[in-house]
C-alpha cells in the first residue's frame, strides 16, 4: 500500500515568523543538520516545513502528534532530500510498516510545496487505512 501526504505554505509566512521569533522560531522547528542544509534560506526552510506537515499526513498523525524536529528532512547525495525520522515519528512508521519513503520539495517566489510518499510492507501489522491511531 501507498501512503501519501502533500502540502503548501506561502514563504512570507516563514519569514514572518522568523522576524518575529528568532532563534526560537528556528529552535523549535528545525534540527541542526537542517539549518546547516538550507543556508539559512527562507525558501529552502519553507519547504522543509511543508515536507514535515506532509510526512506527518502521510503517517496519518498530523503535526500534533508527532514533534517537528522528529521529521528531518536532510540533504542526499546531490542536494536531494533524505527523510530521516526520530522518536514518536519513527514509531509510528515502524509501526505502520513503512518500509521507504521519497520526499520531493519545490518553490517559487511565494510558495514551497513538498510531497511524502511511503510504501507499506504487505506483511505490516498496522492499519491498512490512515486515521488509525497505535492503542
Amino acid at each position: 500500500m501507498v501512503r501519501s501526504g502533500v502540502d503548501i505554505i506561502e514563504i512570507d509566512r516563514i519569514d514572518r515568523a522568523i522576524l518575529r521569533h528568532g532563534a526560537r522560531f528556528f529552535n523549535r522547528f528545525f534540527t541542526p543538520q537542517e539549518l546547516i542544509d538550507s543556508g539559512g534560506r527562507t525558501p529552502a526552510l519553507a519547504a522543509r516545513f511543508a515536507a514535515k506537515e506532509a510526512v506527518a499526513k502521510a503517517l496519518g498523525t498530523g503535526i500534533g502528534d508527532v514533534g517537528w524536529r522528529e521529521i528531518e528532512i536532510i540533504n542526499g547525495p546531490q542536494r536531494r532530500p533524505v527523510l530521516r525520522l526520530h522518536g514518536r515519528a519513527q514509531q509510528r512508521a515502524e509501526w505502520l510498516g513503512l518500509v521507504s519513503w521519497a520526499v520531493s520539495l519545490s518553490h517559487t517566489h511565494e510558495h514551497a510545496v513538498a510531497v511524502a510518499v511511503a510504501l507499506q510492507a504487505e506483511d505490516s501489522f498496522g492499519p491498512q487505512t490512515a486515521g488509525v491511531a497505535p492503542t
